[in-house]
This record gives C-alpha cells, structure tokens and sequence, in this order.
C-alpha cells in the first residue's frame, strides 16, 4: 500500500503544480483566466495579487509533498510520512471547500467546478484511504 501512498501523494502534487503555473505564471492569458477559472478578462487586475498568492500556496504544498515522498522513499519513513499525510489532509480538505464553494456557485453557475473540487481532492483521498489501510 506504501507504493499507492506515494503515487497518489505525488498526483496530487502534480494537481498543485499545474494550479501554481495556471495561478501565478500564466493567469494573464485567457485561455486561463477564462477558460480555467471563468474570470472575465476585466476582472484580471483586481484579482490578479490573489490569484498570485493562492499560487505560491499550490507550490509550497506540492513541494512539500515531493520532499516528504523523498524522504519517506530514503528510509526515514516517520518524517516522510507525517510530511505526506498532513498535506494530503490539507489538499483534501481544501477540494472539499472548492466542492462547497461550487455547490454556493460563489464565482461561476454551479457545476462548473466540480473537476477542479475533484481533481484536489481524490488524489488525496486515495492516498490517506491506502495509508490507513
């Protein structure tokens, strides 16, 4: 089940690290803003600082998971592992406020982004449901 953990821990890092390009690298274009977030292309400026930010999170998150899968895979499996289930908590917990957030249809029609809601959070769960298992 270890194997499982890591590739699913590392999935979603992956997930993480695309949000941090589409977030902070390439927020601009609006194959992104538009297409990805479904945010007018006049409303850019005044959420482009915290489109910014929320990237920087993705990408702290994503290397932390990287570093945690590292370390478990060489041997000190208590950091690893405590660094690969806490943020996999962490992202789990935020798919479901993203899910929440699409079922308030707070920025877009409802429905609208529940890939997103299940693109963070499944990966995660999978990794936790095979790590208590």
């Amino acid at each position: 089940m270890t194997v499982v953990v890591l590739i699913f821990a590392l999935m979603t890092a992956v997930v993480h690290l695309l949000a941090f390009a589409w977030e902070t690298l390439l927020f601009q274009r609006p194959g992104v803003h538009e297409g990805v977030f479904a945010i007018p292309t006049a409303d850019v400026p005044p959420v482009r600082l915290w489109a910014f930010n929320v990237g920087f999170y993705n990408l702290f998150i994503a290397c932390g998971l990287v570093v945690g899968v590292i370390v478990w895979m060489n041997g000190n499996e208590a950091i690893g592992r405590a660094l690969v289930i806490y943020l996999c908590i962490f992202a789990f917990l935020a798919g479901i406020a993203l899910f929440a957030s699409d079922r308030l249809a707070m920025s877009r029609p409802r429905g609208k982004g529940v890939g997103g809601a299940l693109a963070q959070g499944v990966p995660p769960l999978i990794a936790l449901t095979a790590a208590l298992l």
